[in-house]
Formats: C-alpha cells, structure tokens, sequence
C-alpha cells in the first residue's frame, strides 16, 4: 500500500502544487465539455441533420455515461492505482474528442461523446483522490480542494462562453478539438509527475459490484434525465427508473453482504459524509435550475448573443473562483457547519434578489446577485466536499470521490427534472390563450420560448406581436416560480447542514493486531 507523502519528501515539499496544477488543467476541460455543446446544439443540427432520439443521445451520452461509470473507475483506481487510472483517461478523453469533432453522422457523434464520457469517469474522482493523497495537512488540503472546487465551477459555468468564441471563428467540431493539445501535454507530463497511490488492497476487486451499480446509475439517470425532457409519465421513463431502482437495490445488498465490498455503505450514517453529500447534490439541484433559466433568460428575453450571454455570467466565475480560495480560511474560523449553513443562506438571499428581474436588461442587480450566487455556490460545495473527503481514510479516497462526484450528477439531473417541470409548467400556461392565436400554434409556442419566437415570425402582424409578449412574460413568470422553489430547496439545505460537525473532524485509522486498516474513526480538531 502507498501511504501519503510525509512532510520533506519531494511530493511534499516540492512538487505537490505542481501536481494540483496538472489536475486541475485536466479538471477544467472535463468541466468545460460537460456544458460547452449546449451553445453548438443548432450547428451540428444543421450539419448532421440528427433525428429528435439522436440529438438527444448527442447532448445526454456524455453526462450519462461519466455519471454511470465513476464509482466503477473510482474504486478501480483505489486497487489498481489512481494515477493508472488517469492517464488512461487521458487517453481517452483526447481520442474521444478527435471521434466527435470529426464525426461524419449522429451515429459517430454519439459514439465519441460516450467516450468523453468514460475518459471522464476515469478523470473527476482521479483527480480529487490523488489531491487527498498528495496534501495529507488539513489546513493545505482545504486550500487545494477550495482550487479544485472553484476550478470544476468555472469550467461549467464557462463552456457555453468557450463554445460561443469557438463557435464564432471555427465550425461545430472546433468544441471538441480544443481538448486534444491540452490532453497532450497532461499525459507525458503526468505521467512524470504525478505519484501513484492505490488503497489498502484487501480482497479482490467486486468486478460484478461495480458493473452492477454503474447499470443501476445509468438506468435512475436515465429516468431523471427523461422526466426533465418533458416524458415523465411514459412506459420507458417508467421502465428506466424501476430496473435502476432494482439493480441499485441489489448492489446495496450485494456490498453489505461482502467482505471486502467497493464502497463502505456506513459511511452514510456519519454526519460529515452523509450529510455532505447531501448538501452537495442540493446545491448542484439548484445550481442547475439557475442556470437552466439564467441562459435562456439572457438569450430569448434580453436578446444577447452566446458570447455576451457568457460575459455575463463571468461575476459568477470570478465569485467562485474567489470563495474556492478563501475557503481554506473560512473553514478552519466557521467550520463545516456553520460554512455550508452559510453557504446556503447566501445562495438563498442572492436568488431571492434575481428575482426583481424582469423583461427589462438591469445589468447592475444582475452582477450582484451572480457574485452573491457564485461566492455562496462555490462555498458551499467546498465545505461539503471537504467535510467528505476529510471524514475517510487515504485508502478509500478514490471511492469517495467517485460517491461526492456522483451526487453531482444525480443533483444535476434532478435539477433539470424538477425545476424543468416547474418552469415549463408555469410558461406554457401562460401563452395557451392568447387573442386570436389558434390552439394548435399556441400548443407549439408552449413548448419553449424559442418556439414561440418562430411561431410568432410565421404569424406575423399584431398576433405575432402579442404571443410573443405573452411569450416573454410568461417566461419571466416562469423563472421567478421556478427561483423561488430553487430558494427552498437552499434553505432546506442550509437546515440540514446543521447535522455536520461544528468543527473540522480528521479521519484516522485504527490498525488491528495484525497491522491491517480497519474503521475511520473521526477525531474533532478544536
């Protein structure tokens, strides 16, 4: 087993920073591509001429694909070695992005998106598990953490800015292409500096376990992901969401009837992981919700281009960048309970305040609630991540990782399905009976903004001119409900936040007589 670096060997004392440095770089593309297509959807739909089924295999395979495989990846990394497990990704992930930025068909496209996937399953809990590794200090962990945070919150918050500029001077394949050079110079340069670290190693790898809970995730998102696209009652959504819940049933029994199981299914009983994770996909629940709104408000409503609409969100971030590097302070003065409660609160008032806006441009509220938005954002996924991380031994780092990086997917997902539906609900309501609109172009028009905008140009003259005010006001009616529930959703967080230790908690292991690890004991730090 490969313990942690000891203070003056090199690892510790030389090149860890350079280590996150490298992380990070394959961090932010891994980020930026889970968002970067939404802004190329309408090119490569001109280009590839994909069915309805095929274009949403486009935009889904990749989320659904990295969510399904990182707890797999994850504890494979703890066996076999982390690093080993990066580089792979690495790998993968430039080959992928060559696949799907030279695709001739939907087919291809498709193909190499769900390998972007797997390349990225691989990298996100590699890169937090060797970071837990490479800075056992507490008080340094927290500072490369709030980095790492603040770096997956910038990534996502910019691909939609990275594929506008892309998308201005390059054709649509230019969004994946960009990936290659960096993955690169990432796979001979991590490969020299990384160190490898793998787990304790006892008893063989649950290969059946790890294939039986990714098809039990890939199934449940699936269904989540089906429910946010508008079919939520259907057989398949149905089917989708019943054989998750039923192989994610039986991996749970499977690994507490094991010896040596992938992930230590306790772990959830203690506040500092269980409640952690939680938090964590409450905030990306209603960090998706915003931004499902924030793009669509700023394009359709305030009529700004993709480029403009990523400038601005860039307060947003700059906050997060800044709350990612103040967050090793905050937390040793707050601590986890008292930081996310914070964080949350924060979130909360900063959405409560976008909701004075309206059909008219207010630029300078904007930039405060998206400051407040991010900083409070970004704070609160720093603390949970760290209160998880912090509550398990080096040896299971890996698998943790992968359980915090799935919560964010499942948050995600849920996001877009629960506060998709709201949104809708609301919008399409309000442009069904508009004066002299037949009900066959209003059903249309109810569909999205966008559709009402194309609807209303065919129409034309004065009844053009009313759908699309009713169109407009039923969008910002729709994002004010959809706000407000999002500002419920936090404050239901920050209540459970209050179950996490007021204090920061170490993890140590206590060796049994034969020097083997066993349980995590956490230790308060006062």
């Amino acid at each position: 087993m490969s313990g942690p670096p000891h203070p003056g060997t090199p690892t510790a004392d030389r090149s860890r920073w350079t280590v996150l440095a490298v992380l990070c770089a394959s961090l932010l593309l891994v980020a930026i591509d889970a968002t970067v297509l939404h802004v190329a959807v309408p090119a490569v739909s001109e280009e590839l001429r994909p069915s309805g089924v095929e274009l949403l295999w486009i935009v889904d395979s990749y989320p659904l694909v990295c969510a399904a495989l990182l707890i797999l990846f994850g504890t494979l990394g703890d066996r076999v070695g982390r690093r080993r497990v990066l580089l792979l990704g690495y790998a993968c992930f430039g080959v992928a992005s060559a696949v799907a930025a030279y695709a001739p068909g939907p087919e291809v496209l498709v193909v190499g998106r769900a390998l972007l996937g797997v390349g990225g399953a691989m990298i996100m809990p590699a890169t937090l598990s060797i970071l837990r590794h490479v800075f056992p200090d507490r008080r340094e962990r927290a500072l490369a953490i709030g980095i790492w945070s603040a770096v997956a919150a910038v990534g996502a918050a910019t691909g939609p800015l990275v594929g506008g500029v892309l998308l201005e001077h390059f054709w649509w394949g230019s969004v994946f292409l960009v990936n290659i050079p960096l993955m690169a110079v990432c796979l001979p340069v991590g490969a020299a500096l990384l160190p490898e670290s793998t787990g304790e190693g006892s008893g063989p790898w649950d290969v059946g376990g790890a294939l039986l809970g990714a098809a039990g995730l890939f199934s449940a998102i699936l269904a989540v992901k089906r429910s946010g696209g508008g079919d939520m009652f259907t057989p398949g959504t149905a089917l989708a969401a019943g054989l998750g819940v039923a192989l994610l049933a039986l991996f749970v029994r499977r690994q507490r009837a094991r010896p040596d199981p992938l992930i230590d299914l306790s772990a959830f009983a203690r506040p500092a992981f269980g409640t952690s994770v939680g938090c964590i996909v409450l905030t990306v629940l209603a960090l998706v919700g915003l931004a499902l709104v924030a793009a669509q408000y700023l394009q359709l409503v305030l009529g700004l281009s993709p480029l403009e609409t990523g400038l601005r969100l860039l307060p947003l971030s700059v906050a997060a960048i800044g709350a990612g590097l103040a967050g090793s302070w905050l937390l040793h003065r707050l601590g986890p309970r008292a930081m996310v409660a914070a964080g949350f609160g924060l979130t909360a008032g900063a959405v409560l305040l976008l909701m004075s806006l309206g059909a008219t441009d207010r630029p300078v509220l904007m930039v405060l609630g998206f400051v407040l938005l991010g900083f409070g954002l970004e704070t609160t996924l720093f603390a949970s991540y760290e209160s998880m991380l912090g509550d398990v031994p080096v040896a299971e780092a890996g698998g943790a990782a992968a359980i915090g990086e799935t919560a964010y997917q499942f948050g995600g997902g849920i996001g877009i399905a629960l506060l998709g539906s709201v949104m809708n609900a609301v919008y399409s309501s309000g442009v069904r009976d508009v004066a002299g609109v037949e009900r066959a172009d209003a059903e249309e028009a109810g569909h999205s903004l966008g559709g009402a905008h194309t609807v209303a140009v065919r129409l034309g003259g004065e009844q053009g001119k009313a759908l699309e005010e009713a169109a407009r006001e039923a969008f910002v009616r729709g994002m004010h409900v959809t706000l407000l529930v999002s500002a419920l959703m936090l404050v239901v967080g920050a209540v459970a936040a209050l179950r996490l230790p007021r204090a920061l908690v170490r993890c140590t292991t206590r060796p049994s007589e034969e020097g083997r690890t066993l349980l995590p004991s956490p230790v308060t730090r006062r």
